[in-house]
């Protein structure tokens, strides 16, 4: 087990105490955490900022190769007695993102949700809901990502008109909005302005639309991000973080 797993331990929004004694759980290097075995506290809650400068250092580590939490062992016995994430990640369901490494956190990190695509649904944002109402999660990160295949045949039924088959026209309607808004500026790179305006549109519909997400953003709980991971760099672009 890593030493940086080992010595750190996760955080969480709501008040509690993890057991008779403070429980020292596997987590990703945390510049806010140094001490093993923390009991949690609102005084040592993990802020948007803080949560942040975590998942930003630990893509750091992706891009440079570096994955500390890769022992899976370390905390199992205490995630089986409940969860406590620091953030939420809306990302695709391509094989080659997997939110844990790009981020570089343990399990019990991140509350993730996928879909191809990476767009908000009924069934996604109920998710988000109980993650933020129930978990007290305080960001939420939209996870686009380079050559995305959703997005790529989103474009061409705009641009090619073409017809696709079974349930991807279902899908790719999820999309719509935001690819005839990247199109209608005559990007040099289709797809690549569709999948940032995608993350960019999921933004703005969690934080508009209706919902017990909404609510928790604009009283200052929660915090919306968005990001683009290039698949040959391992870089995640940020943006409204």
């Amino acid at each position: 087990m890593c030493q940086e797993c080992r010595t750190r331990s996760p955080l969480s929004r709501r008040t509690f105490l993890w057991g008779a004694t403070s429980i020292a759980l596997s987590a990703s290097a945390l510049s806010w955490a140094g001490q093993a075995a923390a009991t949690i506290t609102p005084s040592t809650a993990p802020s948007p900022d803080q949560v942040m400068k975590d998942l930003a250092a630990g893509n750091a580590r992706h891009v440079r190769g570096v994955q500390t939490c890769t022992d899976f062992l370390a905390n199992r016995a205490a995630l089986a007695e409940g969860q406590h994430p620091v953030a939420i990640v809306l990302a695709c369901a391509d094989s080659r993102v997997a939110p844990e490494y790009v981020f570089d956190q343990a399990p019990g990190r991140l509350f993730i949700i996928r879909v191809a695509g990476n767009f908000v649904d009924e069934e996604g944002l109920a998710s988000m809901e109980y993650a933020v109402e129930h978990l007290g999660v305080p960001v939420i990160v939209v996870l686009g990502h380079s050559s995305c295949g959703a997005l790529t045949a989103a474009v061409a039924v705009e641009q090619k008109h073409e017809t696709l088959p079974g349930h991807l026209p279902a899908l790719v309607e999820h999309l719509g909005v935001p690819v005839r808004t990247a199109l209608a500026a005559a990007p040099a790179d289709p797809v690549a302005a569709a999948i940032r305006q995608n993350v960019v549109y999921s933004m703005e519909r969690l934080a508009k639309e209706r919902s017990l997400v909404s609510s928790a953003v604009s009283e200052g709980k929660v915090r919306i991000a968005g990001g683009v991971y290039d698949l040959a760099t391992g870089d995640v672009a940020f943006m409204g973080s």
